[in-house]
């Protein structure tokens, strides 16, 4: 994919001209870029969290970001979202309810005095792991993965022009992408997902969310948070990812490339049950 038409270029690309060896020789041309922006989050004033993302969706990242780290109860608590440029990057100015300004003071107040363990600004050990529901039991065909997978790769505007971003999508039962947001950052790209599904009114449990990465502990856990039954990832999980999806209830499908998936965990929800000899 490679517009002539500046009206076809996705937000958070930019053109530049490379150098390329092919076959031994060497040319000049055009490219496109993801661009990477640092972008502050700043709730009642206060900012909380600075990300490295794609400058686009904004709105949908500040609400999937504050609800996957726990920072809102639910969408009701983040009244409006103000996105601002600043010579540095983009600030998004939350405006949150007086209870969600209480739980961001608590948990700064509990970070004071203790060394950073370097996890997406978390500061603390404690607060690695949070509380999870139990996910709906979805039962979702293995053919609905892989039909999520190839639609992922078609949909991709950014990641076809640039080669540099991730993409998350939902997906009904029979693996049709309903929604997908990309970003440089996997992390990024699922928050921005889980913000545009609960703007749309999504139910959790008519679906499944696909991704183009490795499946991590915060990939699981931000799933989880979202509602999801069933999370299916083009590459690997972690043990940690693996132990948190059994812990919570949630079917996790992992190399789901083609026609064949892994099922890490509640196989019989992914159709995937061993036929034994002779029957």
């Amino acid at each position: 994919m490679k517009p002539h038409d500046a009206e076809l270029v996705p937000a958070g690309v930019r053109q530049a001209v490379v150098h390329g060896l092919h076959d031994g020789k060497v040319s000049q041309g055009p490219d496109w870029l993801a661009e990477e922006t640092p972008v502050a989050l700043v709730c009642n004033g206060i900012s909380q969290a600075v990300m490295m993302a794609s400058p686009a969706d904004l709105d949908d990242f500040a609400l999937g970001f504050g609800l996957t780290e726990g920072w809102f109860r639910g969408p009701h608590e983040l009244y409006g979202v103000d996105v601002v440029s600043v010579c540095q990057g983009i600030e998004l100015h939350l405006d949150v309810a007086s209870a969600c300004v209480h739980r961001l003071k608590e948990r700064r107040r509990s970070m004071a005095g203790r060394t950073g363990c370097g996890l997406c600004g978390t500061d603390s050990l404690a607060q690695v792991r949070q509380a999870l529901p139990q996910a709906p039991d979805v039962r979702v065909p293995a053919a609905a993965l892989a039909r999520a997978q190839r639609e992922l790769r078609h949909l991709q505007a950014r990641q076809q022009l640039t080669g540099a971003t991730h993409a998350a999508a939902w997906c009904d039962l029979q693996g049709a992408v309903l929604l997908l947001r990309e970003d440089v950052g996997r992390h990024n790209a699922l928050d921005k997902l889980v913000g545009a599904m609960v703007r749309a009114g999504h139910d959790a449990s008519r679906g499944f969310v696909a991704i183009t990465s490795r499946a991590s502990f915060e990939m699981v856990q931000k799933a989880a948070l979202a509602g999801a039954g069933v999370l299916a990832a083009v590459s690997a999980p972690t043990a940690l990812a693996v132990d948190t999806a059994l812990a919570c209830n949630l079917a996790l499908a992992g190399f789901v490339r083609g026609d064949d998936c892994v099922a890490y965990t509640f196989p019989a929800r992914l159709g995937l049950t061993v036929q034994e000899h002779g029957r």
